[in-house]
């Protein structure tokens, strides 16, 4: 199993930057490799890749998330992978966007693909696109901004 972490900083706020990325339909825009992503409900999408001529569909469930500060996930079937996003202001206008995955490959491509470093450059290239897209386009394609606990965390009473 790999771990790669990469952090961008982007030049919006960190509502603008955590609005953008719970639009899970949206990262085919910023994320090679991506064909799809359908969400499927509060918790759970389906993902459709192609990497290295290998399309591999699977599911992933929404783990934690907490508005403005984190989006976690991990994989349900398919290629065992999970991760975190997090998202902290810096000032009004800037935000830092860390992304920690580990990726579990599957199959001979993917394997020589992670032990050559191409999955690392990959999430990197994708933070950067990610970069790119949301201080080009400064308005959030939707949001969400529903919480969902980690598991065996009780909701906290208003």
């Amino acid at each position: 199993m790999s771990t790669i972490i990469e952090t961008v900083d982007v030049a919006v706020p960190v509502s603008t930057a955590y609005n953008q990325w719970t639009q899970f339909e949206s990262f085919p825009a910023f994320m090679e490799g991506v064909e799809r992503i359908q969400q499927l409900d509060d918790r759970r999408t389906h993902w459709v890749t192609k990497i290295g001529g290998v399309t591999r569909e699977f599911d992933a469930t929404i783990t934690e998330q907490i508005p403005d500060e984190r989006v976690a996930w991990k994989s349900t079937d398919g290629p065992e992978h999970a991760g975190v996003i997090t998202f902290h202001r810096l000032n009004d206008r800037e935000t830092r966007v860390t992304a920690q995955m580990d990726i579990d490959p599957e199959g001979f491509v993917e394997n020589v693909a992670d032990k050559l470093g191409v999955i690392d450059h990959r999430v990197k290239a994708d933070m950067r696109r990610f970069k790119a897209f949301i201080e080009e386009n400064p308005t959030p394609t939707g949001s969400w901004r529903g919480e969902v606990d980690a598991p065996g965390q009780v909701p906290p009473t208003h």
